[in-house]
């Protein structure tokens, strides 16, 4: 049976893993067993993803990226390039803690910028977005902005990655899409 996917003649697609179709894996990658990878996704150069790790349909993984065990990825995601995850609280070289990994989700259309690190054990909120170079050290709600190490919410997002600006009902509208979007209670939600 013909693949579905397509898969650059320097990638290492290792036996028992599952790639969706239509997925594109590009030059000296490493898909390892036990991972699964949705339909449409787009892996670029040197990007690792280790045994156990789920991604949903649609992920961009940028150039660099390692994804370790423990994380789950849901549909829509986009991984900047090198950012990070981690799988272990405190890692240490003669300590032997395979069986330890903390499980880190990043929910549906979250975006984690380039060189950001994700501290394991968190959650990234729907359409959350983690600005370039951020250190996340906690959950990060639906649809927050947060920067800096450690990083910090400095507003809100749309779903199509543009700043909210809430008015004194706490409303907002995205300006691209024209989608509308309600603050109440230190929470997001769009409105349908």
């Amino acid at each position: 049976m013909e693949k579905e996917y397509f898969a650059h003649e320097t990638a290492v697609i290792d036996e028992g893993c599952k790639i969706g179709k239509g997925t594109r894996i590009w030059h000296f990658s490493h898909i390892m067993t036990g991972c699964e990878i949705g339909e449409r996704c787009n892996l670029g150069q040197n990007v690792v993803v280790s045994p156990g790790v789920k991604l949903g349909n649609n992920v961009k993984v940028q150039n660099n990226v390692s994804i370790y065990t423990g994380v789950i990825c849901e549909d829509d995601v986009f991984l900047g390039p090198s950012m990070v995850f981690t799988n272990i609280v405190n890692p240490r070289s003669a300590v032997v803690r395979r069986d330890k990994y903390i499980i880190t989700i990043v929910e549906k259309g979250a975006t984690i910028g380039a060189n950001a690190t994700i501290v394991c054990g968190h959650r990234i909120g729907r359409y959350a977005f983690v600005g370039a170079g951020a250190v996340v050290t906690k959950d990060v709600k639906p649809y927050a902005l947060v920067v800096g190490n450690p990083a910090r919410q400095t507003g809100w997002m749309s779903e199509y990655g543009h700043k909210l600006v809430f008015d004194e009902n706490g409303m907002a509208v995205c300006p691209e899409s024209g989608e509308k979007y309600r603050l109440e209670n230190g929470n997001v939600t769009k409105i349908y």
